[in-house]
């Protein structure tokens, strides 16, 4: 363990070397790769400053106790340095576990309406308004990018920007088929009801991760519909992006100015073209993507929002909480830690 923290605490130095280098400063590309591996590094770095001199201290303590002047005195702090030691040892072990190097980028997230007709784009709604919170609680920002509102109420679909520290880490586990089950308001008789609506959690793609050339695009531009006054219905400002070798579309009409719009279905699409490269990459690796905690397809069932009873069940971890109006206003950070802490328990065990 000390020698690879070593040869962290020696790269990241190294970096902060090359970032101030005439060179990399005139070249946008190679700041952000630089800057994005280092922010990689930084925790371990960070708590091997810490670490460090403690194994220092240790020394020197365990020195002092052959000294019969300062042997009770080096016992005790001795033994408040190994207590230190070993909180600071099991940090480094989370630390140093192999690290998903999408963790720090900003999300895309997309929600449809699935099975259930109104009842499940309305509840798309009530999870699109529970990320919005959870994102506020948090700190981050929201962008939304493309916005269907259903007849009834909700969405058959929304896509929006989530920008912030460290926001996929957190929200990548969201991936999947989330379940309601309730009295929807147009149940007569007070059934319970079960509808579905999907999820899909994107990193967001920068130019260093997806390189697209404009001329396997086809760009198309039409009249927006929906909400939004008569200027968006009677303007070309809606954006559709086909790209051509993947077959990806995007199609993005939630500004009144093509340019931006052409602008976030970019994003969009560079999001979902390094979402469809990852897939295959870890369908290659197979063992990967088999120990994951979900597996971030649609059509798995991850998780259970049940109105009669208050409760919500994370099935991948057979997580239930009894706080359901609480998780629907945005507090989400009992779940999403322990689905953290699982998932760390497994790398830990070698799953």
């Amino acid at each position: 363990m000390i020698d690879r923290l070593e040869t962290i605490k020696k790269r990241y130095e190294e970096l902060n070397e090359l970032l101030i280098q005439p060179e990399v400063l005139s070249n946008v590309k190679k700041i952000k790769e630089l800057s994005k591996e280092q922010a990689m590094l930084k925790d371990a770095y960070e708590a091997y400053e810490r670490y460090s001199p403690i194994l220092k201290q240790i020394q020197e303590s365990k020195a002092l106790l052959r000294d019969p002047d300062f042997a009770e005195l080096a016992k005790e702090e001795l033994n408040t340095l190994e207590i230190e030691k070993e909180k600071l040892e099991a940090e480094l072990e989370i630390i140093l576990l192999p690290k998903d190097p999408n963790d720090g980028k900003n999300v895309i997230v997309e929600i449809r309406g699935a099975a259930g007709g109104d009842e499940a784009n309305i509840f798309a709604g009530d999870l699109y308004r529970m990320y919005i919170r959870y994102a506020e609680i948090q700190g981050w920002s929201v962008e939304n990018l493309s916005m269907t509102e259903a007849e009834a109420g909700g969405f058959s679909q929304a896509e929006f920007l989530i920008k912030g520290n460290d926001v996929y880490s957190k929200l990548k586990y969201e991936s999947g088929a989330h379940r309601v089950q309730r009295v929807p308001d147009t149940e007569t008789q007070g059934r319970v009801h079960t509808s579905t609506a999907t999820v899909a959690v994107m990193p967001e793609a920068d130019e260093v991760d997806v390189e697209v050339n404009n001329a396997d695009l086809k760009i198309d531009v039409y009249r927006a519909s929906g909400a939004g006054g008569q200027h968006v219905n009677t303007t070309d400002s809606a954006v559709r992006i086909t790209h051509l070798p993947t077959g990806v579309v995007v199609s993005c009409q939630s500004e009144r100015s093509q340019i931006k719009n052409k602008e976030q279905a970019m994003r969009m699409l560079r999001a979902r073209i390094f979402e469809e490269v990852t897939r295959k990459h870890e369908e290659k690796l197979g063992e990967e993507r088999r120990n994951k905690i979900g597996t971030g397809d649609r059509s798995e069932k991850i998780r259970t929002y049940n109105y009669p009873q208050n409760r919500v069940t994370d099935h991948r971890i057979g997580f239930t909480v009894q706080e359901l109006d609480r998780v629907m206003e945005g507090k989400l950070e009992d779940i999403i830690s322990a689905l953290i802490n699982e998932d760390q328990a497994r790398k830990i065990r070698g799953e």
